[in-house]
C-alpha cells in the first residue's frame, strides 16, 4: 500500500521552500511595474476626463453660477432647462447646424471610407505600373496638415461656384490619404493571396471578391477609417470657417463659436455654448460605442479550404 505525502512547501524552521522564494523573488519586481503602469494610467484617465467632468458640471448651471461657484462641484441643477434654452435658441438654429454636422461627418466619413477601402484594396492587391509612385504621392498627402490646403480649396470650390454651400465642406471630406494608407497596409497583411485566387478559381468576379471577401476581412481597418473621418469631420472647424458665411450651414463647431463670439454682449450665450459643447459630444460618444464592437479578429478564421 503505497501512501501519498504531500510535498512541504516550507523548511523546518517555517522557512519557505527555494522553489517559493524564487518565485516571490520574481514577483516582487513584476508587480511594481503593474503598480506604476496602473497609476499612470490612473493618471491619464483624470486628465483626459476632467474637460468631460466640468463640461457636464457647468451645463448643469446658470450662467450666474458658471461664472460665481466653484467650477467642479455642482450648484442649483438646471440642466433641462439649459438644454431646452439651447435647442429653442433663436427658433432652434442649433438643430440645423446639428442636422449639418451629422450631413457633414456622416456622409463625408462614408464616402472616404469607401474610396479609401477600393484604393486600398487596389494598391495592396494589384501590381500595375505608377504603383509606388502613386502610394507615395498619397502618403505625401498624409503629411500635409489640412489648414495648409484650406485656401487652395476654397481658391478652387469659389471657382466653380460652390462656395457657401454644402458641397464645399462634403468635397473636401471624402477624401482621407490616411485612410487610403491604412486600409492598403490592412489588405496587404490581413486579406491572404489564397482566397481570392480560390474565388477566382470558383469564377467569381473581381467586384464580388471585393465586396463579399476583401470588405468583410478589412471591416476592423474600415471601421477604423470611418470613425477617425467622423470624428476629424464632426470638430473641423477651420474649413468650414474658410468655406462657409450662411449660418443656416455652419456645423456645430462653428455655429458654437459664433455664440461664444457675442456672449460679451449676451451673456446668456455663454450657457448656452457649454450646453451646446455638452450636446455635441453626445453623437461621438455614440458612433464609438455602437462601432467597436466591429473590432475583432479572427474574421479569416476557416475562410481557407483545406
Amino acid at each position: 500500500m503505497t501512501t501519498l505525502v504531500e510535498p512541504h512547501a516550507t523548511r523546518s524552521g517555517g522557512s519557505p521552500a527555494p522553489a517559493e522564494a524564487a518565485r516571490r523573488r520574481r514577483l516582487g519586481p513584476e508587480l511594481h511595474w503593474r503598480i506604476l503602469v496602473v497609476g499612470l494610467l490612473t493618471v491619464f484617465a483624470v486628465y483626459f476626463l476632467l474637460p468631460v467632468y466640468w463640461l457636464v458640471v457647468a451645463s448643469t448651471k446658470s450662467t450666474d453660477q458658471l461664472f460665481g461657484s466653484f467650477g467642479l462641484w455642482f450648484s442649483e441643477p438646471r440642466l433641462i432647462d439649459n438644454l431646452r434654452n439651447v435647442l429653442t435658441h433663436d427658433d432652434g438654429i442649433y438643430l440645423r447646424w446639428a442636422v449639418n454636422s451629422v450631413l457633414y461627418a456622416g456622409v463625408g466619413s462614408a464616402v472616404a471610407t469607401l474610396i479609401s477601402a477600393m484604393a486600398g484594396y487596389a494598391l495592396a492587391k494589384y501590381r500595375f505600373r505608377g504603383r509606388e509612385a502613386l502610394f507615395n504621392l498619397i502618403l505625401a498627402g498624409v503629411l500635409i496638415p489640412g489648414t495648409a490646403l484650406a485656401l487652395p480649396l476654397y481658391l478652387m470650390i469659389s471657382k466653380v461656384g460652390m462656395a457657401n454651400t454644402y458641397w464645399a465642406v462634403l468635397l473636401p471630406s471624402m477624401v482621407s490619404p490616411f485612410g487610403v494608407y491604412l486600409c492598403r497596409m490592412y489588405a496587404a497583411t490581413a486579406v491572404p493571396d489564397s482566397i481570392l485566387e480560390s474565388a477566382r478559381m470558383d469564377g467569381a468576379s473581381e467586384r464580388r471578391i471585393f465586396t463579399t471577401l476583401a470588405v468583410r476581412i478589412m471591416s476592423p481597418a474600415l471601421v477604423t477609417v470611418f470613425l477617425f473621418q467622423f470624428v476629424g469631420i464632426w470638430n473641423n472647424y477651420f474649413l468650414p470657417l474658410v468655406m462657409l458665411s450662411d449660418p443656416a450651414l455652419y456645423p456645430i463647431t462653428l455655429g458654437l463659436t459664433s455664440w461664444q463670439s457675442f456672449a460679451d454682449r449676451q451673456p446668456e450665450l455663454y450657457q448656452l455654448t457649454v450646453g451646446g459643447a455638452l450636446l455635441s459630444v453626445l453623437p461621438l460618444m455614440v458612433a464609438i460605442v455602437v462601432l467597436q464592437r466591429f473590432w475583432r479578429g479572427g474574421l479569416t478564421e476557416g475562410s481557407v479550404k483545406a
